[in-house]
């Protein structure tokens, strides 16, 4: 009966393939990209923490040369989904700065001011940033409202330039008005809805049967009986 064979060394390690070296580079080189992501976020970063906190978020607003309640501030926090105001994890940092593809605070600078322009001229983007906006203000989980001020702070950031008839009155109405303390996310869209749909100041397609929020139904009732200044 003839023997078996046996196996030398040579025959029982296969090389590596093309598939294997190209995903190795891409790991290490992926890695190396991570790297240095990581290590320019924990030049921000609580050292105890592990996060950006409030104040790490102030020295990053003074690197990008901007005031904290500056809209591009919030447009990066949209890039990055982050979930707590004031405060970035280390996954949502990666996230943001990879999908911005900057590496430098000078190119993050240029490239979040560049996206306030874009973000008006593409509707769908308009619409994901201005939902993100009134999620990430819910200081608590359970919270289902947002304060009027705060509001009409972020109406007067996202919309002001875009809708400047609309906001501006709506502003006014909102200030003067002492029915309603803060919006849901249900008005919040509603206001979104109307600067897109409805011809101002005449409010003339504006029907209170196409289901708008009563806070809606009230402003144009206002502004088709009185002055704005009058309320």
């Amino acid at each position: 009966m003839p023997r078996r064979k046996r196996s030398t060394r040579w025959e029982e390690t296969k090389p590596p393939t093309a598939a294997a070296d190209f995903s190795a580079s891409w790991k290490a080189a992926a890695n190396m990209e991570f790297e240095e992501i990581d290590k320019w976020f924990y030049t921000y970063a609580d050292g105890s923490s592990g996060l950006i906190e409030p104040d790490g978020v102030l020295h990053l607003c003074s690197d990008l040369e901007i005031d904290y309640t500056d809209v591009r501030i919030l447009l990066l926090a949209w890039k990055m989904q982050a979930k707590k105001q004031g405060f970035f994890t280390l996954e949502e940092w990666r996230k943001g700065i990879k999908d911005l593809n900057v590496d430098t605070i000078e190119r993050l600078k240029q490239t979040i001011t560049k996206l306030v322009d874009e973000v008006k001229h593409y509707s769908t983007m308009l619409l994901d940033f201005y939902t993100y906006a009134f999620k990430y203000n819910l200081t608590e989980f359970s919270e289902k409202s947002v304060d009027k001020e705060t509001c009409c702070t972020l109406l007067e950031n996202i919309l002001g330039s875009k809708f400047q008839s609309q906001i501006a009155k709506l502003i006014q109405y909102l200030m003067c008005q002492t029915e309603y303390k803060a919006l849901n996310m249900d008005q919040w869209l509603g206001v979104y809805r109307f600067c897109q749909e409805i011809s101002f100041p005449d409010c003339s397609n504006y029907g209170e049967e196409d289901a708008w929020p009563v806070i809606l139904d009230d402003f144009v009732q206002m502004v088709k009986t009185t002055s704005i200044g009058a309320i």
